[in-house]
């Protein structure tokens, strides 16, 4: 019965490559996850002052593993952030929007292949989430204190850091993930589904979020496959967790696409419809 329900949910992918799809959504979101975070700060820096998005982000960065150098690179990106300009904001703009256009394509590709303007119409669909990305990474950013606080107390503190982080990355993704399944894809799931699923997606990328934090934690040289740069592997390390953060997504999008056909099935051989 299990097995029935999840081929019958991942049957959309049925002969796509969602490798090759999940590579490509994850070429867009390199383009675009900087300028992306660059306008979220820069817009929470003007809503509530530079001083405050240091203050509430200070402890965080201070409790991350610096083992490939992740709390410089975030305290330069929230440096460089607060001190953007409107100019360069709006420069950042139209990176940013590509995410947006990446995942219509994706989603297009399997779903609609064919359609008109897909990338426009990523793009459009793309910015009302920019325009929230600001509140919800206020949000987010209000319960770094506690959370980070309890990672570095150690024991079972840690690992209750852990959970509440967990969920408050869950309850943010969720509507992030709702809106993108909803509208930025192609087709409109029904509600239910839409949310259920984008829940339960937005819970699994909490997940790997997570996960990709205790990576960067662990002890490896990084740059041996590289020839000893560094730099480069962490690279390519975050490019691979984003490649599977992205294949959790289609997978997700799939399972909405299979509910919204299933139920189309049913309504066109219900005795209504056949009478019609």
């Amino acid at each position: 019965m299990l097995k029935r329900v999840v081929t019958a949910l991942f049957r959309p992918l049925r002969g796509k490559d969602v490798a090759l799809h999940a590579a490509a959504i994850t070429f867009y979101s390199g383009i675009a996850v900087v300028p992306v975070a660059l306008l979220a700060v820069w817009i929470t820096g003007l809503a509530v002052g530079a001083e405050r998005v240091r203050q509430l982000t200070g402890r965080t960065l201070a409790a991350l593993p610096d083992e490939i150098g992740a709390p410089g690179a975030l305290n330069a990106l929230i440096d460089a952030g607060l001190h953007l300009t409107p100019m360069l904001a709006l420069a950042s703009l139209l990176p940013a929007t590509l995410y947006g256009e990446g995942l219509r394509r994706a989603f297009a590709s399997i779903a609609r292949p064919g359609e008109k303007l897909v990338g426009w119409r990523g793009r459009i669909l793309w910015l009302p989430l920019l325009a929230a990305a600001p509140a919800l990474l206020l949000s987010l950013l209000l319960g770094l204190p506690t959370t980070s606080g309890l990672w570095v107390r150690g024991g079972w503190w840690s690992a209750l850091g852990v959970v509440l982080s967990f969920l408050a990355i869950w309850l943010l993704l969720t509507p992030v993930v709702i809106w993108v399944f909803r509208y930025v894809a192609p087709g409109r799931p029904p509600w239910l589904a839409t949310v259920l699923i984008g829940s339960f997606t937005a819970a699994n990328l909490s997940g790997f979020l997570h996960g990709a934090v205790l990576f960067s934690s662990l002890p490896l040289d990084l740059g041996v496959p590289f020839g000893g740069l560094t730099e480069v592997g962490a690279v390519v390390a975050i490019g691979l967790w984003l490649y599977l953060f992205h294949v959790v997504l289609l997978a997700g999008f799939a399972a909405t696409r299979a509910v919204k056909t299933h139920l189309s099935d049913d309504s066109a051989s219900s005795p209504k419809a056949i009478d019609r």
